[in-house]
């Protein structure tokens, strides 16, 4: 009889289930920035505190193409969060994102899919907001000049950000192609393009690496004592972060992942010690200092992780419901 009921029980029909759907531009209009950056520090320090799973990510490898990732998430107060981005490259030459992505939700209690939501615009602002949170938090509070370098998806992400940090006096944006940081620029009231990397670098308080370099983008000896620099650049077997530059700094890092080897880790940071980084966690939690001095220069290496995605995929979706936002379609 016990395994009769078992049998019947396993073949129940899951029927209609209800699901809301949001796409890019819907998923936009429900992020507020920053609550963005609020969000993303209470879960670098529930990430830091032990409090959020998220697994190994797989990699799905397609030859002379690209690859895909599978990035899973969970903290209680939240629903199950997978993400699958698709990162290729030769999207770009096709008018396309390099980086592609959906985030699927599910509830914690019955593993129910509750949302389908785009992801790509989540991937973009969820890591540029990781690296302005550590300019929030570890820049000086006087720091009057930022500098981004690069005028890619990543770059005019930071341009939204960095306002929200710091009563910046000056932002530039500084790219290979000087046409590109115009084009960017322009975009973006206030902001100035600058043709010379190493004046501007050399000149600001805030550096900002948003590239997909295979090789530094600036010089160690150009950032000036009391600067913070962040980079999220991920482009191995090099990448845009001079490593000279870390020699120098304090350095702070998401997880201590990323000192793996690549694809988790950061190309940048391989063989080095993973004591030498700080979580923004454990520096937001008070387990770890920030900036100490005035001359001090701080790094923060950005690889990104699921747990990014799951904060910002929550705010989408609570304000979502709020809102009535979103299709709902059957599943």
């Amino acid at each position: 009889m016990t395994s009769a009921i078992s049998t019947s029980r396993s073949a129940q029909a899951k029927g209609d289930t209800p699901i809301l759907t949001l796409s890019e531009a819907e998923v936009k209009t429900c992020i507020d920035l920053r609550q963005l950056l609020d969000a993303l520090a209470g879960g670098f320090k529930a990430l830091s505190g032990g409090k959020v799973i998220s697994p190994a990510r797989p990699q799905l490898d397609i030859p002379q193409a690209g690859y895909s990732l599978a990035m899973p998430a969970w903290t209680v107060g939240m629903h199950l969060t997978v993400k699958i981005v698709n990162v290729f490259e030769g999207n770009i030459a096709l008018g396309i994102p390099s980086h592609l992505a959906t985030i699927h939700l599910f509830d914690p209690q019955t593993g129910m899919p509750v949302c389908v939501m785009d992801g790509t615009y989540i991937t973009a602002v969820r890591t540029s907001g990781s690296a302005v949170l550590s300019v929030r938090e570890l820049a000086r509070r006087d720091a009057k000049i930022a500098t981004v370098v690069g005028a890619g998806v990543q770059a005019g992400q930071h341009l939204h950000l960095l306002p929200l940090v710091r009563d910046f006096a000056e932002i530039r944006v500084v790219s290979k192609e000087f046409a590109d940081a115009k084009a960017l620029a322009a975009q973006h009231p206030g902001v100035v393009a600058v043709a010379d990397v190493e004046a501007a670098v050399r000149s600001s308080d805030v550096v900002c690496l948003a590239t997909h370099s295979y090789q530094p983008v600036i010089s160690a000896e150009w950032v000036r004592p009391g600067s913070h620099v962040s980079s999220v650049g991920v482009a191995p077997p090099g990448g845009e972060l001079p490593v000279e530059l870390i020699s120098r700094a304090s350095l702070f890092i998401e997880t201590r992942d990323a000192f793996a080897p690549t694809p988790v880790g950061s190309c940048e940071l391989a063989g080095l010690d993973p004591q030498t980084g700080t979580e923004l966690g454990e520096m937001l939690r008070g387990l770890r200092p920030g900036r100490v001095s005035a001359d001090q220069v701080t790094v923060y290496k950005a690889m990104g992780v699921a747990m990014e995605d799951m904060v910002a995929a929550d705010l989408a979706y609570r304000e979502a419901v709020r809102r009535g936002t979103g299709r709902v379609v059957a599943l």
